[in-house]
C-alpha cells in the first residue's frame, strides 16, 4: 500500500460499502424486530450499540431510554439492544443507513472509515491529557463542525459520549517500545490506531470488539487497548496477565442517527429527544471516569491482572515513538484541522 497509513493488508476489516443485497437483509432484520417486540408505542426507537450495559455508553443509553419514557409516556419507546445483539462493528452504521435501526452510538474511530476522515483526530495518541482537554474540544464550535460533516453520508450527528481514555494489555508488561516488538494487538478498524501500533513495532489486527475476548483466548491476537471499563465488563482480566496504564489514547463516541429518521419526525418530537439526550449524555460524560475508577478497583481486588504504572520516562518513549503518526494523518485530512485541534488545546 502506498498510503502509509492503510491498514495491514492481510489483517484489515474492510471499509464500509453501501450493498443493496446486505441491506436488504439488514432491513428485513430490523423489521423481524419490530414485529416481535411488545406492544407498539406510537413511536418506537431502536437504539444498538456494541459493549455491556454497565459501561458509560450502556448507562448513557439506558437513561436516555428512561428520560424519553418519562417525558413522552407511552407514546415513544427506546429499545435498547446492547453488546452487538443484533448488529456489531462491521455492520451497525449500514443498518443505519438502510433503516433497520433508528440510533447508534458508534465510537468516534469508526466514522474515518465511511466517508469523514477528519475524525481519525480522535485516535492521536497522547493528543489530550485530560477529559476536560477532551470536552474542550467536543463541546465547542469544533466539535460541532465534526459532527456537521457527518451529513455528508446522511447521517445526524446528536452529540458527543466519554468513555475515558485506553490503555496497553497483553500478556507480558508494555511499559515501552521494545516490549510491543512483534505482538498482535487487537485495534478498531483505524488507519490512525494501526499506525500508532505499527509505529510501536507491533503489528495491527482490527477486529470488532464482541470478538475481541475470543480472539485473545484463542491467541489469534496478544493483546489490546481498552478503556478500564470495557477491560473489566468484558472480563478480558482472564486472557491478559498484565495490564499497563499508558492513558495513550482517547475513546468517544457519537450519538448519530440517520437524515431520513430525524427529518420524519416532528418539531416537538425533535426536541424532546434531542433534550433527553442531551441531559443522558451530560449525565453519562460524568460518570465515565467514575466507572474506570470503579473497574480499576474491581481489577486490583480480583487480581487475575498485574497492573502496571509508567514512569515520566517510559510515557516519554512511548510518546516520541508514536509521534510520525501525526505527520501521516497531516497527509490525508486537510492541515488545518490539526492545527485547529491544538489551537483549541492550547499546543
Amino acid at each position: 500500500h502506498s498510503d502509509p497509513m492503510s491498514m495491514h493488508p492481510r489483517l484489515s476489516v474492510p471499509a464500509w460499502r453501501p450493498a443493496a443485497r446486505r441491506g436488504f437483509a439488514l432491513l428485513l432484520a430490523g423489521l423481524a424486530l419490530l414485529a416481535s417486540g411488545p406492544a407498539q408505542a406510537e413511536l418506537t426507537i431502536r437504539f444498538a450499540h456494541v459493549v455491556a450495559e454497565d459501561t458509560p455508553k450502556g448507562l448513557a443509553v439506558k437513561r436516555f431510554a428512561q428520560l424519553v419514557a418519562e417525558r413522552a409516556p407511552g407514546r415513544i419507546r427506546v429499545v435498547i439492544y446492547p453488546s452487538a445483539q443484533i448488529y456489531g462493528d462491521n455492520d451497525e452504521i449500514e443498518a443505519l443507513q438502510v433503516g433497520a435501526v433508528e440510533m447508534l452510538a458508534p465510537s468516534l474511530s469508526k466514522f474515518g472509515r465511511v466517508g469523514v476522515p477528519e475524525f481519525d483526530l480522535f485516535d492521536l495518541p497522547f493528543l489530550f491529557d485530560n477529559l476536560a482537554e477532551v470536552q474542550r474540544l467536543t463541546q465547542g464550535p469544533l466539535g460541532q463542525r465534526l459532527l456537521a460533516g457527518l451529513g455528508r453520508q446522511q447521517l445526524v450527528g446528536l452529540g458527543y459520549l466519554d468513555n475515558g481514555f485506553k490503555h496497553m494489555s497483553a500478556n507480558r508488561p508494555l511499559l515501552e517500545p521494545i516490549d510491543f516488538q512483534g505482538l498482535r494487538m487487537r485495534v478498531q478498524g483505524s488507519r490512525v490506531i494501526a499506525a500508532q501500533m505499527r509505529a510501536l513495532g507491533a503489528i495491527p489486527v482490527a477486529l470488532p470488539f464482541s470478538q475481541t475476548f475470543d480472539a485473545l483466548q484463542r491467541q489469534i491476537v496478544q493483546g489490546t487497548e481498552n478503556p478500564l471499563s470495557n477491560f473489566w465488563t468484558q472480563r478480558m482480566d482472564r486472557v491478559q496477565s498484565d495490564l499497563s496504564l499508558t492513558q495513550h489514547a482517547y475513546l468517544g463516541y457519537a450519538v448519530i442517527t440517520s437524515q431520513r429518521f430525524w427529518r420524519s419526525l416532528t418539531n416537538s418530537d425533535r426536541a424532546l429527544l434531542a433534550q433527553a439526550l442531551r441531559d443522558a449524555l451530560a449525565y453519562g460524560n460524568q460518570i465515565a471516569d467514575q466507572q474506570n475508577d470503579k473497574a480499576l478497583s474491581a481489577l486490583r481486588r480480583a487480581g487475575t491482572t498485574q497492573v502496571h504504572t509508567l514512569s515520566p520516562a517510559q510515557r516519554t518513549k512511548l510518546r516520541a515513538a508514536v509521534q510520525p503518526v501525526y505527520e501521516q494523518l497531516g497527509q490525508r485530512i486537510e492541515r488545518t484541522w490539526l492545527n485547529d485541534v491544538q489551537q483549541v488545546l492550547g499546543r
